[in-house]
């Protein structure tokens, strides 16, 4: 049995060979894993940690898949996804909550709503989980999650310690955050303000149908593709106007609900998305002068050339 092997044995419980990663995305797109490993808590995680210091084997975070296409030739190495405790979610007082990081937004969105916690409603029209929203600052309608983000507490890969990130130590922008890779965010501390139950359910419902008008649903997508610029046209803006919202690759299309969302449309491989993306991409800079940055993130082996 080589090193590895060993290594991952202590683990066996919770690691998986071989694994299937098209449905960890919500394309429905990508190749294997080689490891795939489910901490059910965070000493394990640590342990995990640790342990791989001797063994240096690639370590790659995913979420929900709401916004990650994986490469066709999959990830090598080992892909850690969160077990199911890391989805708690626990009321520590009037106004604000604890979340495991694995919790899907609309869930804690709902959990606010239940216990007439307002300024969450957002929560609702973001697909994924709250840790995955914290790194990307994610938000929608005029408010992003840097707006109730009391605390993160993290686990850093290298020295295999826990610790409690405050608000103020994190610089956040759009779209993103200063936070390390070599961090994996476990549990999310959110602070609201108490408000009327009633008042909040409209706030959400309205939220959720101002989505459903503007953006498809029931696809193969991970929603927005491309950030918005500050100060210019929207992305989407962008890609209709120099005619890319009618491009295609193989059976990788884009919405004709909003042109900033890319869609497996049921037969594509992840090539055919990442092809169709780099072909709008180049399209719009030759045409506008515009580099459009991606909002979704593309993770795995590369095709060799």
């Amino acid at each position: 049995m080589s090193s590895d092997q060993n290594f991952l044995k202590r683990f066996e419980k919770n690691i998986y060979n071989n694994v299937n990663l098209s449905k960890f995305s919500w394309f429905n797109l990508g190749g294997p894993a080689e490891y795939l490993f489910k901490p059910e808590n965070e000493s394990q995680l640590i342990e995990f940690f640790k342990e791989n210091k001797n063994e240096k084997l690639k370590i790659t975070v995913i979420g929900a898949g709401s916004n990650t296409l994986i490469r066709d030739k999959g990830i090598k190495g080992v892909v850690i996804k969160l077990g199911p405790k890391f989805s708690e979610i626990k009321l520590i007082n009037k106004d604000t909550i604890e979340v495991g990081a694995a919790a899907l937004d609309r869930k804690v969105s709902n959990f606010a709503k239940e216990n007439s916690i307002g300024n969450f409603e957002f929560l609702s029209c973001i697909p994924g989980s709250v840790g995955g929203a914290v790194v990307m600052n994610s938000g929608c309608y005029g408010d992003d999650i840097s707006k109730i983000l009391q605390s993160i507490t993290v686990i850093e890969k290298n020295s295999c310690k826990k610790k409690e990130i405050k608000h103020s130590e994190i610089k956040f922008f759009y779209r993103g955050t200063s936070l390390s890779d070599e961090l994996v965010i476990t549990s999310v501390k959110l602070k609201g303000e108490i408000q009327l139950k009633k008042d909040i359910e409209e706030k959400q419902k309205r939220y959720i149908e101002k989505k459903k008008l503007s953006q498809p649903s029931q696809i193969k997508t991970c929603g927005s593709t491309f950030k918005n610029i500050i100060n210019k046209k929207k992305a989407w803006e962008l890609i209709k106007e120099t005619g890319c919202d009618n491009f295609k690759v193989g059976d990788a299309i884009i919405s004709k609900k909003h042109c900033n969302f890319f869609v497996n449309n049921g037969n594509a491989n992840s090539s055919d998305i990442e092809s169709l993306i780099n072909k709008v991409q180049q399209t719009v800079s030759e045409k506008t002068g515009v580099n459009l940055e991606l909002e979704i993130k593309i993770i795995g082996e590369k095709e060799k050339i």
